[in-house]
C-alpha cells in the first residue's frame, strides 16, 4: 500500500541504504542525457550518479559552465552540448516552461528515442500557470519533440526529495510515470526501480499526465511512500 505523509514527515528518511534493483539486461547499457541543469536537472544527475549511471548534462550556456557541477556530482556526470545530451538513448528535459521552445528548437530527429518530460507549466517567481488552451502540458511538450516517445515522470517531487534517500519511513518513495508507449514506460520503470524508488505507472498521457500536471493535477500535492 502507499501512504501520504505531511510536509514535515516528507523530509524524514530512514537510515537504510537505497534499494538497488538491476534493470532488465536490455536497459542496462542505455545512454542518458539531460537538457537543463537547474534544480531538477541537477537533482536527476545526482541520483543517476549515485547509482553509478553515466549521464551527459547540458545547459544553454555551454559545457564549460557546468564543470563545477560535474566535479561535485562525481565521475559519472559528464558535461556536453545540448545536441550531445539530446543524442543519447534516453533524454531528460528539465527546462523552465517559457524557455522550452528555444531549448528544443533545431535538434535532430528523435527517431523513436525516449524523452522524459519533467517539466511543469508554471514558473517562478510569480508561479502563474501558463495558458495551455485545454491541453495537458505533456501534450504541448510532445509537439516540441516530434518522433520521440514521451514519458511524463520525475516531475512531482521537489529536488530535495529527489536527492534524499528513497528509502523513507519504512518504505520507498513513489515516482509516478505516464506515457503512450508501453515499452518506453517499462524502460523508465526499470530506471526508477534501479534508483531505489517505487515506480507507479499511471498509463497513457491522456490520463496519467493530467493527474500529474502541476498546476491542476491532484497528485503533485502528495508525497507517497510504498510500504510492504
Amino acid at each position: 500500500m502507499a501512504r501520504t505523509d505531511g510536509a514535515a514527515a516528507a523530509a524524514e528518511t530512514s537510515g537504510d541504504s537505497p534499494i538497488q534493483r538491476q534493470p532488465p539486461e536490455e536497459h542496462a547499457h542505455m545512454s542518458i542525457g539531460i537538457i537543463g541543469a537547474g534544480a531538477i536537472g541537477s537533482a536527476i544527475a545526482e541520483i543517476l550518479s549515485r547509482a553509478g549511471i553515466d549521464v551527459t548534462i547540458s545547459n544553454s550556456r555551454g559545457p564549460d559552465t557546468l564543470a563545477d557541477l560535474a566535479k561535485r556530482l562525481g565521475p559519472h556526470v559528464h558535461t556536453g552540448t545540448r545536441e550531445q545530451a539530446a543524442g543519447q538513448d534516453l533524454v531528460f528535459v528539465a527546462v523552465n516552461w517559457s524557455q522550452l521552445p528555444g531549448a528544443m528548437a533545431g535538434l535532430p530527429d528523435w527517431n523513436d528515442r525516449i524523452v522524459i518530460d519533467t517539466n511543469n507549466s508554471i514558473e517562478a517567481p510569480l508561479f502563474q500557470p501558463f495558458e495551455l488552451h485545454g491541453r495537458t502540458s505533456s501534450e504541448v511538450f510532445a509537439d516540441m519533440v516530434p518522433g520521440a516517445r514521451v514519458v511524463k515522470a520525475f516531475s512531482h517531487l521537489t529536488p530535495d526529495l529527489l536527492t534524499a534517500d528513497p528509502v523513507a519511513r519504512g518504505g520507498r518513495r513513489v515516482l509516478f510515470l505516464s506515457g503512450d508507449d508501453l515499452e518506453a514506460r517499462q524502460t523508465v520503470r526499470a530506471l526508477i526501480d534501479r534508483l531505489g524508488f517505487f515506480s507507479l505507472d499511471l498509463g497513457p498521457l491522456a490520463v496519467g499526465s493530467r493527474l500529474l500536471q502541476f498546476p491542476g493535477g491532484p497528485l503533485p500535492a502528495h508525497h507517497l511512500v510504498k510500504v510492504g
